[in-house]
């Protein structure tokens, strides 16, 4: 299948933080590719911002290289490279002052559509708002993308909507999470709701349980001080996890639209009920054969921030009244992978006795990565004379394989901002859906900031703590292996 590409329409893109890593990583190979891709057209203009004192050549030099590092060497012919690096220019500016502002402002065009993506901390999401404003650099078509963490908690949640708020409209406000933008979280919503084989079953009725699953093999070794301060549930379970436990739980919107989309989402967040401490399981890994443990990664002994988590939520509504979802992420477990699995009930009356022993049952797994598709398991009956005999089978699509690898390989971030440039908020979170998310997030946090508990630890290389095994056994099921 060949890709369709739609251009899009001229922008200017502004990057703050520009030769910072994110943009280094993602952002520019990303839009390189988009540019290789032919969907970015010549008019197109993106401008470096940052804080060190370099010139336009030396930007790109920098870009360059990023390109060289971090895009294979099959996808970067020499001369789209260099036609691409001469799109780029670059302004030196202090976010807190008032140096290169008014620069900024000359270097944009009128009638362009205007992009600024805050790759940047949090803490200076407010002062380069106001000052996109004071200066005269935002119009009221302009679009402002601003990165997680989008706050430590509600409060702070609160106070950056209102510093944003204050400069830029909520349809102008871009709360990017790269999970919404893989292929494969996007194709959950077309899964749903554009086939009557899913949408039906699609209840406490037909499925027993869903477990949510992102999974990384390594530690936070070179980021501890930062990850020291969060831990999993607010570096993942606040957002990303929220966010596919939105799409997977959220009613049929009215339209294909962002705020009706948006609008269900917070419906879900909204309808949690309140989860015990029980439902709960907290660890950090502890050291082995070729890693230190989460206290050395971090330099604190006494840490009592979580590298796992692991928990049992309900959605308090009529769809999903006594199905659990169960999330789980953590680091340096048995493989990366992350994966949305959702557990059909057996048939209500079995007329197959004593030939469903070690049956698995049906099961539709989604996988987010490594290898982005979908897997349908099912039960059939064995080939062959004898009679009877039941055994399961999985029926497996990997998007590379059916699609392409053209329509697979391309990043997360690509999409995301592309989709921003089309002024389409649909794959973004709004500001209530992020402060529903932490007024959920804030009453667990502060419950096991006051037991003071350690979290339990586990292995490097398992599946996490045993306490999580049995979080699953008390209710007669189990996680699916890691890495199966």
């Amino acid at each position: 299948m060949v890709a369709r590409v739609i251009p899009v329409e001229p922008f200017d893109l502004v990057i703050f933080g520009a030769t910072g890593d994110l943009a280094r990583r993602k952002i520019l190979p990303g839009l390189f590719h988009r540019f290789r891709a032919g969907q970015m057209p010549s008019e197109a203009k993106i401008i470096g911002s940052a804080r060190s004192e370099i010139g336009g050549a030396e930007f790109q030099t920098l870009v360059k290289a990023a390109i060289v590092e971090f895009v294979d060497e099959t996808l970067r012919a020499a001369d789209q490279l260099e036609e691409f690096l001469q799109r780029l220019d670059y302004v030196h500016i202090d976010a807190m002052g008032e140096t290169g502002w008014d620069t900024l402002k000359k270097a944009l065009r009128q009638d362009t559509i205007r992009t600024f993506y805050l790759s940047v901390s949090p803490s200076l999401f407010g002062a380069i708002a106001e000052r996109l404003s004071t200066h005269g650099i935002a119009t009221p078509e302009s679009r402002i993308v601003v990165e997680k963490p989008f706050g430590h908690d509600l409060q702070s949640a609160q106070a950056l909507n209102k510093a944003l708020l204050r400069h830029f409209d909520e349809q102008q406000i871009y709360r990017i999470d790269h999970y919404l933008g893989k292929e494969t979280v996007q194709n959950l919503m077309a899964l749903r709701f554009a086939n009557s084989l899913f949408e039906p079953l699609w209840n406490s009725t037909h499925i027993d349980h869903v477990q949510v699953t992102v999974a990384e093999s390594i530690g936070v070794a070179g980021r501890g001080g930062y990850y020291d301060q969060s831990g999993a549930m607010r570096d993942m379970v606040q957002n990303h996890l929220m966010q596919l436990l939105c799409l997977i739980a959220m009613e049929p919107p009215s339209k294909f639209t962002p705020n009706a989309v948006r609008d269900e989402k917070v419906k879900v967040i909204e309808a949690l009920e309140a989860v015990e401490l029980s439902d709960i399981v907290r660890g950090q890994y502890r050291s082995g054969r070729d890693n230190g443990s989460y206290f050395d990664d971090v330099e604190n002994p006494d840490s009592r921030t979580e590298s796992y988590i692991a928990m049992k939520l309900a959605v308090g509504n009529w769809r999903w009244a006594g199905t659990p979802f169960y999330l789980r992420t953590g680091k340096h477990l048995r493989d990366r992978v992350s994966e949305i699995a959702v557990i059909f009930k057996d048939p209500p009356h079995n007329i197959f006795p004593n030939k469903m022993e070690g049956r698995k049952g049906n099961a539709l797994i989604i996988r987010l990565q490594p290898d982005e598709g979908i897997t349908l398991r099912t039960t059939i009956k064995e080939p062959g004379p004898g009679g009877m005999r039941l055994t399961e089978v999985s029926m497996d699509m990997s998007f590379a394989d059916a699609l392409g690898d053209d329509l697979t390989s391309q990043d997360a971030y690509e999409r995301l901002i592309m989709d921003v440039i089309r002024g389409d908020q649909t794959l973004f979170m709004r500001g209530d859906e992020v402060e529903a998310a932490w007024a959920w997030a804030d009453p667990l946090i502060a419950a096991w900031d006051e037991a003071n508990q350690r979290p339990v630890p586990y292995d490097p290389g398992s599946s996490g703590p045993e306490e999580a095994l049995m979080l699953m056994h008390k209710g007669g099921r189990r996680w699916r292996p890691i890495g199966d």
